[in-house]
């Protein structure tokens, strides 16, 4: 009898305890349910909206973000360079490639709780669609990393991970249907620290 009330007790706790482990890392990662990928970046376009599913719906509960609306853009996420590698603060990166298709866009660098990296100097890791200087054919080329380059820098500074944040503003983009033939930036790991 005793025997059987532990079994019972185990089998809960293993049930409760799976279920809240796979919410946990569903929650965590920018990959899954509802998510939309081209290329190295993730989004959700249906994060707050009233069509969002339930994990959506928990994402922004959970990191008590104020999503933008689908009429007013589409916050993309970059976790990993274009090998694959997770982006690190020591290290450079070269962000490459055509002006997104979007009104207005922002890039920024930001912790893993996509909160913008600040180290306390005057300007944010952070440039947008109206600042940068554009090659001929209007692609663009942005250095993100602890030294200078020519051209479109951004300061990085510190050690650990980071992700970049790519919002459209005024953008087509909402579903997989309106992806065909869009290309975002290609974020490629030039050099390291160390």
């Amino acid at each position: 009898m005793l025997q059987r009330i532990f079994l019972t007790l185990f089998v809960f706790a293993a049930s409760v305890g799976g279920g809240a482990a796979s919410v946990w890392y569903i929650l965590g990662t920018q990959e899954g349910i509802g998510a939309l990928t081209i290329g190295g970046w993730t989004a959700f376009p249906k994060i707050g909206t009233p069509g969002a599913d339930p994990y959506s719906k928990a994402r922004i509960a959970r990191e008590g973000v104020l999503s933008l609306g689908r009429a007013e853009g589409l916050t993309f996420i970059a976790e990993r360079d274009s090998d694959g590698r997770p982006l690190r603060r020591d290290c450079s990166y070269s962000v490459k490639g055509s002006t997104p298709p979007a009104r207005f866009w922002t890039l920024f660098a930001a912790d893993k709780s996509l909160v913008v990296l600040d180290d306390g100097g005057a300007r944010f890791p952070a440039t947008h669609s109206q600042e940068i200087l554009r090659r001929a054919d209007n692609s663009f080329i942005i250095a993100f990393g602890p030294h200078p380059v020519a051209g479109n820098w951004i300061p990085i500074k510190g050690t650990g991970p980071m992700t970049f944040l790519l919002t459209l503003y005024d953008t087509p983009i909402e579903t997989n249907t309106g992806i065909d033939g869009i290309e975002l930036p290609q974020v490629t790991r030039t050099v390291c620290d160390g």
